[in-house]
C-alpha cells in the first residue's frame, strides 16, 4: 500500500491512511531532534529538487531523512543546475531518478509533480506546485491540530488570506473534508476559494464564506491564516489592491475562544505581528517544527512500506 508510492496530491491519501501518517509521526517525534537510533532509512538517498524558493519545506524534508539514517542529494534553486542550460523537467527526473530513492519536488508550474510521477521509477512526493497543492504541508497541519486539541473531528476552521492562490489551504480544506468540521473561508472577493475547489468540499462538510474575520473569530477552534502571495499575482496593481487587507489584531485573538490555535505555513509577511507570537494561541512555529516527525513518517511508509 505504501512502498514507493507517489505522494502528488493530497486526494491520494484517504482518512484512514492520514491517520495512519498522524499515528506515526507522533512515534517519531521523540527521535525528531536526536534521530532514530536504529537509522532505518540507511543505505536510502533521497533527493531534493527545489525549483522555488523554500525555508521549512526543503530543510525539514532534508533534516527528516538524516533523522531516519538516509542521506539527501538536490538543489535549492535553479541557477547552479542544467536547467539554466535548458535541460526539461522530464530529462531531470530521468537522470535523478538514477541516483536515489526518492525525490521531493517543488516546482513553479501546477501539475509538474504529476508529470514527474509519469517519468520517474522511484516514488515522487510533491513539495508544492505553483497554486495546486503541497500534500505534506496539508499532512503536517492536521498533525498541528490533532496534537494541540485532541482531535480533528468536531471542530470549525477559519481559512483568512489569499484563498485563491493559497495551495496549503487547498490542500488542507480538502483533506479536512474527509473529518466531521465546519469551514469558513474569510477572504477579499478577488481571492476567494476558487469554485471547484469550494464544490467538492461542501458536498462532505458545511462551508461558509465571509469578507470579514470578526464576524465568525468567535466561532473558531482554529484560525489558519497565509499571507497574500504576491509573487501569485500576474498583476502587480491587483496585488496592491489586496495588500495588507487582514492584520491579526490581538483584540481580535481576545474574541475567540482561548483554547483556538493560530496556525500559518509561513513565511509571515505583515498579516501576523509579532506582538501574537507570545499569545497562547499562536501555534506557527510549533507548527513548523512538526514538519520534521510528519516527514520521517511519510519517507518512512513509502521507503519501508511500513
Amino acid at each position: 500500500m505504501w512502498l514507493n508510492r507517489d505522494i502528488v496530491s493530497i486526494g491520494d491519501l484517504n482518512k484512514e491512511e492520514i491517520l495512519q501518517v498522524i499515528e506515526k509521526a507522533n512515534s517519531f517525534i521523540p527521535y525528531a531532534k536526536t534521530g532514530h537510533p536504529d537509522s532505518p532509512l540507511k543505505g536510502k538517498i533521497v533527493a531534493t529538487l527545489f525549483y522555488e524558493p523554500s525555508t521549512r519545506t526543503r530543510l525539514s524534508f532534508e533534516a527528516a531523512a538524516k533523522r531516519m539514517g538516509a542521506e539527501v542529494l538536490g538543489f535549492g534553486s535553479i541557477e547552479s543546475t542544467s536547467v539554466v542550460k535548458g535541460e526539461t523537467l522530464m530529462d531531470t527526473i530521468r537522470i535523478i531518478d538514477g541516483y536515489s530513492d526518492a525525490i521531493v519536488i517543488r516546482h513553479p508550474s501546477e501539475g509538474a509533480a504529476r508529470l514527474a510521477s509519469e517519468y520517474s521509477e522511484v516514488p515522487i512526493i510533491n513539495a508544492g506546485d505553483g497554486a495546486g497543492q503541497h500534500p505534506t504541508q496539508t499532512l503536517l497541519d492536521i498533525f498541528t491540530i490533532w496534537k494541540e486539541l485532541g482531535k480533528v473531528d468536531d471542530i470549525t476552521i477559519g481559512f483568512v488570506g489569499d484563498l485563491k492562490y493559497g495551495r496549503t489551504v487547498h490542500s488542507l480544506s480538502k483533506a479536512l473534508s474527509h473529518f466531521n468540521v465546519n469551514l469558513h473561508f474569510i477572504s477579499p472577493e478577488t481571492l476567494k476559494i476558487p469554485k471547484h475547489i469550494r464544490k467538492e468540499i461542501e458536498k462532505k462538510v458545511p462551508v461558509r464564506e465571509h469578507l470579514d474575520l470578526e464576524e465568525v473569530i468567535e466561532k473558531l477552534d482554529v484560525l489558519y491564516v497565509t499571507r497574500i502571495q504576491k509573487e501569485r499575482f500576474p498583476d502587480p496593481e491587483e496585488y496592491k489592491k489586496v495588500a495588507g487587507t487582514y492584520i491579526l489584531k490581538p483584540s481580535t485573538v481576545a474574541r475567540g475562544k482561548k483554547s483556538m490555535i493560530i496556525m500559518h505555513p509561513l513565511p509571515r509577511v505583515d498579516e501576523i505581528p509579532v506582538e501574537i507570537d507570545n499569545l497562547p494561541q499562536a501555534k506557527y512555529f510549533k507548527q513548523a517544527s512538526y514538519g520534521v516527525p510528519v516527514r520521517m513518517a511519510l519517507l518512512d511508509l513509502i521507503l519501508r512500506g511500513e
